[in-house]
């Protein structure tokens, strides 16, 4: 599904070149579930812009199932990044004065679909995060954890191939950041290839395989061997 070959990216700024990757190279394949870890300036959230469409690289390959992004308008990046592509992040992102069901409804509101298919994408999309008795809550109303849901549902309703998570677990206690990774879990199980980035380890854990950033180049990229082993998250 995503395949990144030397990336690289720099940043010019006053005649200042400053180079945030250095030659990345990774796949990862359809269904699996990957975390990105690394502290501050490590790379990893200039890499998550990039594979996210939100920014271009300025050397190396990326493919997005299969297609350079070098060879994609601006305008076709867009348009896969709404149809293929679901965003959880750690600050929810949530239009606190709408509804649950309102604010997961909003991407569909980009496409063609039907009201009345909408209505029953939002419906299902709720359901699967178990916030049915919710639904036409104002979201400013709820819990950190209940906004995460939303925004995980959100992320959902386009069927999307991937789901990107940045620092999903950062604003939440640890009983709903629990709660949270448990989600993503699940929906991992039942297919969904997800990309998670995050600084605690045992958030990473979840995963089936953690990329770990350091000064623009990838450190290491193992395999989690010890799910079973998973504690309460700290």
């Amino acid at each position: 599904m995503i395949e990144v070959n030397d990336l690289q990216k720099e940043y010019l700024e006053d005649e200042t070149s400053t180079r945030a990757l250095r030659g990345v190279t990774f796949t990862i394949n359809k269904g699996e579930f990957i975390s990105i870890m690394g502290p501050s300036g490590s790379g990893k959230s200039t890499l998550i812009q990039i594979l996210s469409f939100l920014d271009r690289p300025t050397g190396g390959v990326y493919k997005f199932q299969g297609k350079s992004i070098e060879s994609m308008t601006d305008q076709e990046l867009a348009h896969v990044r709404n149809k293929d592509m679901g965003f959880v992040f750690q600050s929810f992102n949530l239009l606190s004065r709408l509804t649950v069901h309102d604010n997961v409804e909003v991407p569909l509101l980009y496409s063609d679909i039907p009201p009345a298919a909408r209505k029953a994408l939002v419906v299902e999309a709720i359901k699967s995060v178990g916030l049915e008795e919710k639904t036409y809550s104002e979201a400013g109303k709820l819990s950190g954890g209940q906004k995460q849901r939303v925004a995980i549902a959100r992320a959902l309703v386009t069927d999307p191939n991937v789901i990107f998570a940045d620092e999903p677990t950062g604003n939440l206690d640890s009983e709903s950041g629990l709660q949270i990774m448990e989600i993503l879990a699940s929906l991992h199980k039942k297919g969904r290839t997800i990309l998670l980035v995050t600084h605690e380890t045992q958030t990473a854990e979840f995963a089936d395989r953690i990329i770990r950033m350091k000064d623009g180049r990838v450190e290491s990229d193992e395999k989690v061997v010890a799910h079973s082993l998973r504690g309460p998250l700290k």
